[in-house]
């Protein structure tokens, strides 16, 4: 008989201690308050101290920062869960969130026996990472969904945990959970300050990855949307002790500066936004490199205001991470119309090429390649050729003639769409309609959008690789890509005929555009009248999630997805905002829960050694995420140049989902040494036709792997199965049914001799026929039977 796993629900919790330490902590005492701590936590002083006993962290043996360390490759040096025993995994500790209202897309921190989560209705919770018992809980900390970052001390007396609240950053002690006050301004770093351009022109500074952690450095990128007149994404560094930025670089570069002529238009950097890292960086830790993925500028779907090559929209950029001082970079896609972010981290690797042993790095896109370089010098490993590619027909648009391609690697995502290349499983009056709209498309690799036609494109905005998309075995070379091959039809049409709602200012945007917006993006899978639609297996949770959290909340799944809902990460706040007020008009002057966004619904109380709530004091105007007005309405006074005119008209209400042959969500496979894709897979089971290795119906994106030295790739998908898989050949060895979405990309870690892997299970039911009740929800950790 099989032991049962942990069950975590409940703490004990003194009222007497709460009461004490939020009046210290919110009156500024930080240190006093600290000390109160101390105290009052004696009795379990042994559970706090057992995190300062282990060695100092050596690469690829803890789970210490997002993705598992500073290289982002998700790989572990562990070989004690192996292909031989794999089968034999089985959950050893569930720390649940049955009663948190939403799920979570969260990578866990792992370090000394502690594991850091997001739980109890958005608190920041160190659990015991073998016993799942609380330590301590921060409560209504609303932070960036996906992780954070570790540091710590050489002699470990400090350790700090590093997120994202609002538009600040803020750090929090890891030891006893409370606000580092010394950081910052009064514990806060407002993200809006420091770009050079003025913040009242933007409102969103803040990212909704973590970054890394360099030496005594936090370097993070940002999430202004990519929208017209987003805020500008430009990659920066902090202190970690005092808060100060150190370093920034120009992602859209200043006059002056390299890159600046390749704008076409001196005014450039003053009105264009994004060209940011909104995924996932990856630091090499001995040679001092940062590298940063960068996504497209703005308007994602109009260059008019852009003529040139735009650097370094859609680069890999490596700086120096100690000053941020330009190394080299790689233009993936010259002058973007395509929303082809980069933001899978690019993944560090040694080689063996032409004789020689070399530091590498290799990069994935949403185009569908894979591109490597010369860790060192950016020179690439096999030749990049510039082929021509088809003209824009668009009175004011100039693409760039031509776009680079890698020969000796094979795409992972098709490229051309044919008839023949059409979903089999597809109804028969849906494959007519469809084949009408294809054949009257027009569809290339890098066919710009038009406003006579539509355009088919292959991958679309959400294919190829996302963020937690990527994953390597550094030391053998070889590299995973989770792609997705998802098309979308464009059409362009004029800016001033789209239905226009009141503006970016105020709390909401009106029911009128939010009703239009609704229809546009939401109602293809939950319904006319918001209550799902059979055809896409019932989707309701869009109007249920909306009446259950506040306003940055709802942008924040509505940037990230969840579930089956693929991510939307650059819709206009107006846009979101009247989205929202659609589905939850408001009443009595609603704002964000707890006094973020305004007076709103009383926090629930949490149970368990809650230590304090509500994070650092942050300034006027950095508590919310992008609402409530602000931004740049046009272009500077003065301007005399071209104007985006166009916007992309049915990027998601009028797409078909999977057009394509299976199979549409996958992973492949890269010996890096030879050069050469040694397996791909398709990845995750179609709720609708029952086929092994499809990926759900509208299924978007796979979420993420772990890859041990021991030959496994661990890899979770949104059927809500875990699945092991050889390194060698891609053969799924062992699944496990988590019944539910698991949103986050796993971790490993390893513990009194026992290695854990843990899924953020806490997404919504894969199977509807179950109860929501009969499904565990938390973080579930599995791990070998304990030997007798």
């Amino acid at each position: 008989m099989k032991p049962k796993p942990v069950v975590i629900t409940r703490s004990f919790r003194s009222a007497s201690v709460k009461a004490i330490l939020l009046l210290l902590t919110f009156t500024g005492y930080s240190a006093i308050a600290q000390q109160a701590v101390k105290k009052s936590t004696a009795p379990k002083k042994k559970a706090v101290a057992s995190a300062s006993k282990s060695l100092i962290p050596k690469e690829h043996t803890e789970w210490r920062d997002f993705g598992g360390g500073p290289d982002h490759s998700k790989f572990v040096d562990f070989t004690q869960i192996n292909k031989q025993n794999v089968t034999q995994l089985q959950p050893a500790l569930i720390y649940s969130t049955a009663n948190d209202k939403t799920g979570y897309r969260f990578n866990p921190i792992i370090v000394d026996n502690v594991m850091y989560v997001i739980a109890k209705n958005g608190s920041l919770v160190a659990v015991n990472a073998t016993t799942g018992k609380e330590i301590w809980i921060h409560t209504n900390m609303r932070i960036g969904q996906r992780g954070i970052n570790f540091w710590q001390s050489p002699d470990k007396k400090q350790k700090r945990l590093i997120v994202t609240i609002g538009q600040t950053l803020q750090e929090i002690d890891a030891i006893i959970g409370l606000s580092i006050l010394s950081f910052g301004n009064n514990g806060s770093v407002d993200l809006k300050q420091g770009l050079d351009r003025d913040p009242s022109l933007f409102r969103v500074a803040a990212s909704t990855s973590p970054g890394h952690v360099y030496k005594n450095l936090i370097i993070v990128g940002s999430s202004p949307g990519e929208n017209l007149f987003s805020g500008p994404g430009h990659v920066r560094a902090f202190n970690i002790l005092t808060g100060k930025q150190e370093w920034i670089f120009h992602t859209i570069p200043m006059p002056g500066e390299p890159g600046y002529e390749t704008w076409g238009n001196k005014d450039s950097y003053k009105y264009v936004g994004a060209i940011n890292t909104w995924g996932e960086i990856s630091v090499d830790e001995k040679n001092g490199i940062a590298f940063f993925p960068l996504g497209s500028p703005t308007y994602d779907y109009d260059g008019a205001d852009r003529v040139g090559k735009g650097l370094y929209g859609n680069c890999l950029l490596a700086l120096d991470a100690r000053t941020g001082k330009h190394l080299w970079h790689f233009q993936l896609v010259h002058h973007d119309m395509w929303d082809y972010d980069v933001t899978a981290a690019p993944q560090l690797i040694t080689v063996m090429h032409k004789g020689k042993k070399v530091e590498a790095v290799a990069v994935a896109g949403k185009g569908g390649y894979l591109f490597a370089f010369n860790r060192l010098t950016g020179a690439p490993l096999w030749p990049i050729e510039e082929r021509p590619v088809p003209k824009s027909d668009m009175p004011d648009e100039n693409a760039w003639p031509t776009q680079p391609f890698q020969p000796q690697l094979p795409p992972f995502d098709r490229h051309q769409v044919t008839v023949d290349d059409m979903n089999p499983y597809l109804s028969p009056a849906k494959k007519e309609a469809l084949t009408k709209r294809l054949l009257a498309a027009k569809s290339a690799p890098f066919q710009p959008l038009s406003d006579k036609y539509e355009v088919l494109s292959n991958p679309g905005s959400v294919g190829g690789a996302n963020y937690g998309n990527t994953a390597a075995n550094p030391d053998k070379g070889l590299v995973y890509v989770m792609f997705q091959e998802v098309s979308d039809f464009y059409l362009l049409k004029k800016r001033s005929d789209q239905p226009q709602g009141r503006g970016q200012g105020g709390a909401f945007a009106g029911n009128a555009k939010g009703q239009i917006a609704y229809a546009q993006y939401c109602q293809t899978c939950h319904g006319a009248d918001r209550a799902g639609t059979a055809e896409n297996g019932g989707a309701p949770t869009l109007l249920t999630l909306a009446g259950r959290v506040d306003q940055t909340n709802f942008k924040s799944v509505l940037s990230s997805g969840r579930g089956r809902m693929p991510s939307f990460p650059h819709l206009e706040d107006s846009t979101v905002n009247a989205i929202y007020a659609y589905l939850v008009p408001p009443a009595g002057g609603r704002g964000g829960r707890g006094g973020r966004g305004g007076a709103g619904a009383a926090e629930p109380v949490i149970d368990g050694p809650v230590v304090a709530s509500g994070g650092a004091p942050m300034p006027a105007g950095a508590a919310g995420g992008g609402f409530g007005g602000g931004g740049m309405k046009d272009y500077p006074e003065g301007y005399t140049g071209k104007k985006v005119q166009f916007v992309e008209a049915h990027n998601w209400g009028d797409n078909p989902g999977n057009i394509l042959s299976p199979p549409w969500c996958g992973i492949a496979a890269y010996d890096l040494n030879k050069g050469i894709m040694k397996w791909r897979i398709g990845l995750g089971d179609d709720a609708q036709s029952g086929t092994k290795g499809m990926g759900l119906n509208n299924g978007t994106q796979n979420h993420g792997m772990v890859i041990t030295k021991s030959g496994l790739v661990f890899a979770t998908c949104k059927d809500g199965k875990l699945r092991a898989i050889d390194a060698d050949n891609g053969k799924v060895i062992w699944e496990y049914d988590l019944g539910r979405d698991a949103n986050g990309i796993p971790a490993i870690y390893k513990e009194n001799g026992r290695e854990y892997l843990v899924v953020c299970a806490t997404g919504g039911l894969t199977d509807k026929t179950k109860a929501e009740a009969d499904v565990p929800k938390g973080y579930i950790a599995f791990a070998l039977p304990e030997k007798k």
